[in-house]
């Protein structure tokens, strides 16, 4: 799920709904010794980012000792160099780098802007770095260098934080739970239910044994899970025509309609994912329990949403320690089928993948204050579009009553935000849309260190990295084609429609 607990038994309001929300302050993992990432992370993740470098079209001169080089030894690095714009220049100057046994991995020109009279080449090329110390010795002798990145400065996926490069790769971080669902704490109110707890179980079973492709498995909910869920909707339904944003009053009747939303049913999954699909693109799959933040907004860069479907105990409906599929189906799901939410859940996603830790804290906090408990005014009146406040009675009626504290959402001071696991939150964050929000975000993310922008490849449900002009050459042309399709349709309506 998106998130962990967050509300107790201690809370002001215990005989209200409390969802369970894991996007909040780290010192929430603190004290569970656990850090942004997941406590499960292994070697074998690391592995395989290191194996999935780049490729690139090289203009290679091969020879028996390239053979030789050890791969801890080797890395791409660049170097700037000027050169006489004079006939011949650039193939002497490629010579000195055959001398030296240096491949070639990709090269650039541009004019100086220096000088006039010279142009500047970009070499970015493959080799140890004892070789390429050598190279640049050999090159001052002959040219005049103006840059250079040897390897131990040049950046390198293995110091970046592991992250999935395919949709399938969201196995492993769907399958890297930090908290099982089957885990209890002591004052969980089905701790001492031996029933509950081996029902629990059965939902981590599900959720394990599923992985990216297949279809959703169909629950039996029991006759008391189905009661419990009953309760919830029935009284959440009441609130939403006066709390909810239009969006979500918007799609709620269609998930009615296409999904088996009512109280004396839960729906499956499967069902809801599919209807997301068609509507937003964006996809659920089960998971076993509480994910790392940067694990769970990795989901969200590929469009995926991670939900729990186990109930939470029937003692007590209006009251959950975590994240149960009432929170996930009721708080979650109905904006989701939204395109700009959705748009605006991915970029936040996107922005965490390869991120620093302290930066996915701050984007994890982002998502806490917007996605979870965010507000927005419509019609000048402040409304709810946050899954933790749709899906909690107290906290839904308490963040639009006059006693809560509303700031307008800027990602710069929301971030710094502590995010509260035992109470309503000190404050609220408002935007006028998902538009500015999600215009916010984007400027905040420009902020993030990171040596390389990602994009989203919806053919391939893959990330691509913008590190280089060849692969912005590309998201270019993917681009223009878009614009033409655009500008086609400009032209017809101003041709048959007189716009």
């Amino acid at each position: 799920p998106c998130d962990g607990p967050v509300h107790s038994v201690c809370s002001p309001m215990p005989s209200s709904m409390q969802p369970a929300m894991m996007m909040f302050s780290s010192k929430y993992w603190a004290r569970r010794g656990l850090s942004l990432d997941s406590a499960m992370f292994d070697q074998q993740h690391r592995g395989a980012q290191t194996s999935r470098r780049t490729s690139f079209g090289r203009i290679e001169e091969t020879s028996d000792r390239d053979n030789k080089v050890q791969a801890d030894d080797t890395g791409k690095t660049a170097v700037v160099f000027a050169l006489k714009n004079e006939v011949g220049c650039l193939v002497r100057a490629l010579r000195l780098f055959q001398e030296k046994h240096v491949n070639l991995v990709h090269i650039e020109s541009r004019k100086s802007k220096r000088r006039a009279s010279e142009v500047e080449i970009y070499a970015d090329c493959s080799c140890s770095k004892q070789e390429f110390g050598d190279l640049v010795h050999h090159l001052k002798q002959h040219i005049s260098i103006i840059s250079l990145e040897p390897p131990e400065h040049m950046w390198s996926e293995e110091e970046v934080p592991w992250f999935p490069r395919k949709i399938s790769e969201l196995d492993q971080c769907s399958h890297r739970v930090l908290m099982y669902g089957s885990e209890l704490d002591a004052d969980h109110p089905g701790f001492k239910d031996a029933i509950y707890r081996q029902r629990r179980k059965y939902f981590v079973e599900v959720a394990m044994s599923y992985k990216f492709g297949q279809p959703i498995p169909h629950i039996e909910y029991t006759q008391e899970e189905v009661k419990t869920w009953g309760v919830v909707f029935r009284e959440l339904t009441k609130l939403y025509p006066t709390h909810a944003c239009r969006e979500y009053l918007k799609n709620l009747p269609l998930l009615t309609k296409h999904c088996g939303y009512r109280e004396d049913n839960i729906p499956q999954l499967e069902d809801v994912s599919l209807f997301l699909r068609e509507r937003s693109g964006f996809t659920v799959r089960p998971v076993a329990g509480y994910l790392s933040p940067r694990d769970f907004l990795a989901g969200l860069a590929y469009r995926v949403f991670n939900c729990t479907q186990y109930v939470r105990h029937s003692t007590d409906p209006l009251y959950t320690p975590e994240p149960d599929t009432c929170h996930e189906l009721l708080g979650h799901v109905p904006l989701l089928a939204d395109a700009k939410f959705a748009q605006f859940s991915q970029e936040i996603g996107l922005a965490s993948l390869g991120a620093s830790d302290e930066d996915v804290q701050k984007l994890a906090t982002c998502y806490f204050f917007t996605i979870e408990f965010g507000l927005c005014k419509q019609d000048g009146q402040l409304r709810a579009y946050g899954a933790g406040l749709l899906s909690s009675i107290g906290e839904l009626k308490h963040a639009l009553s006059d006693k809560a504290t509303v700031k307008p959402f800027d990602p710069r001071t929301s971030c710094f935000q502590e995010c509260l696991i035992t109470t309503f939150q000190d404050v609220y964050f408002v935007s006028d849309s998902f538009e500015e929000a999600k215009e916010k975000m984007r400027e905040f993310a420009k902020t993030i260190q990171r040596p390389f922008s990602v994009y989203y490849n919806p053919y391939t449900q893959s990330i691509d990295l913008l590190k280089d002009t060849r692969s912005i050459e590309n998201v270019v042309n993917d681009l223009r084609s878009d614009l033409n399709t655009v500008c086609d349709a400009l032209s017809k309506m101003n041709k048959y429609l007189g716009i």
